[in-house]
């Protein structure tokens, strides 16, 4: 003997359809979400073209040069997900270019401030701190070696 449907039978099934329905969707098809950049960061790298982080310092390609980067402002490396800064003459720092808010890639450098495009959250470039929510977290810091005239991330 079959029991009827109830309404409670309906939703869970309606639910649970849906549900696996959406998996994988958002992010992939979404041209504008951060999840876009961050997805290319998940593959790993190839055995052959590791090496130790030792042998990275010394075989890192130059990031830029030292006049490529305004003091007082900075400039913003989308491919290697970095923002390197020059708060004062001579002085250089690098932090995550990702808002610490909800992903997305910083899209300027410009008044003092790290600016995120997404939802106005502004990073001050002498540290990497908030200096205009939403974000509560820093920008994390990134190592980088200066080395003459020229800018490398280690």
């Amino acid at each position: 003997m079959t029991q009827p449907t109830t309404r409670r039978t309906v939703l869970a099934t309606s639910a649970a359809a849906l549900a696996v329905g959406c998996v994988g969707c958002g992010a992939e098809n979404d041209k504008s979400s951060p999840a876009t950049d961050t997805a290319v960061s998940r593959t790993p790298a190839s055995p052959s073209a590791s090496t130790s982080p030792a042998a990275d310092s010394f075989t890192q390609e130059e990031l830029a040069k030292t006049t490529d980067i305004p003091q007082g402002g900075g400039k913003i490396f989308k491919k290697e997900k970095v923002v390197v800064t020059q708060p004062k003459k001579g002085e250089f720092k690098a932090f995550s270019a990702i808002c610490t808010h909800q992903g997305c890639t910083v899209a300027k450098v410009a008044d003092g401030t790290i600016d995120c495009p997404c939802h106005g959250s502004r990073f001050h470039v002498t540290d990497g701190s908030v200096a205009h929510g939403p974000a509560t977290k820093p920008l994390p810091k990134k190592s980088i070696k200066v080395e003459g005239n020229s800018i490398r991330l280690t």
